[in-house]
């Protein structure tokens, strides 16, 4: 049922990633297993949706292969419930699937896949997505960190604090009623529609989450994403965060 091929491939700089496998077919598990070890990573395996909660909420994995078809709970809504987690929105999901139908791919995809496997499949194709996966992740984190380390060593922090402190200390009896205002950000050259989405995505929400969250399409979503992105001369989510945190653009609750 398998297509196994090349399983001797060498993954550089892994450092022990953990690797959840969540299966109920026993045979493929242990294969997965042993191969993947092989490769140098740290797996777990489980047979269902249940179990799988329950060993990513004791020790969150770095990446997650996931069947589709399933007992007690599927791999959909395992997905959801992953995504759906602070900790689980930047995980990698892969699903492992034997239910190849061009909707059932778009769903996966539609509530938070990184990608969709169908079965029979060649190990050396999955290694490859995993690998992929991860160092994707990497970049991201290192982006975010960048952009931490830029913020908190910028002049521009360095006087918004001494602002803030120099506002504190000013005030008086005569004056207690009295905040001094940041100056406002200039407007957003978006349309309601537009901006709706933008303060969505500032926040880190995922196109998937923005839809449930505004009633609009996935679709819809990005469609107004990259006429932002356009306005703003902008060539991505990442740049975008960035523009709106150093531009002062802040969501008021």
């Amino acid at each position: 049922m398998y297509a196994i091929y090349g399983a001797n491939i060498v993954v550089g700089n892994l450092k022990m990633k953990k690797i959840l496998i969540v299966d109920d077919d026993d045979i493929l598990r242990s294969v997965l297993k042993h191969t993947l070890e092989q490769q140098g990573y740290q797996v777990t395996v489980v047979a269902s949706g249940n179990q799988a909660l329950k060993s990513f909420a004791k020790t969150p994995p770095d990446l997650i292969v996931s069947d589709v078809s399933m007992p007690e709970m599927d791999g959909f809504e395992f997905c959801r419930i992953v995504r759906s987690q602070p900790s689980g929105q930047l995980i990698p999901f892969i699903f492992l699937s034997a239910r190849s139908d061009l909707e059932d791919r778009i769903q996966g995809h539609s509530i938070g896949a990184d990608d969709y496997l169908t079965k029979p499949f060649e190990v050396k194709e999955l290694i490859a997505k995993i690998e992929s996966a991860i160092e994707r992740t990497r970049r991201i984190h290192a982006e975010i960190v960048h952009l931490m380390s830029q913020f908190a060593s910028s002049p521009a922090s360095n006087i918004a604090a001494t602002a803030i402190r120099e506002n504190l200390e000013s005030i008086t009896p005569d004056n207690q009623n009295q905040t001094a205002s940041p100056p406002a950000p200039e407007p957003l050259p978006l349309t309601p529609a537009e901006e709706r989405v933008f303060w969505e995505v500032i926040q880190g929400f995922t196109n998937k989450q923005i839809s449930d969250r505004l009633f609009i399409s996935p679709r819809t979503v990005q469609t107004h994403l990259s006429s932002i992105l356009n306005k703003l001369d902008l060539d991505n989510r990442t740049q975008l965060v960035r523009f709106a945190f150093e531009k002062g653009y802040e969501k008021v609750n």
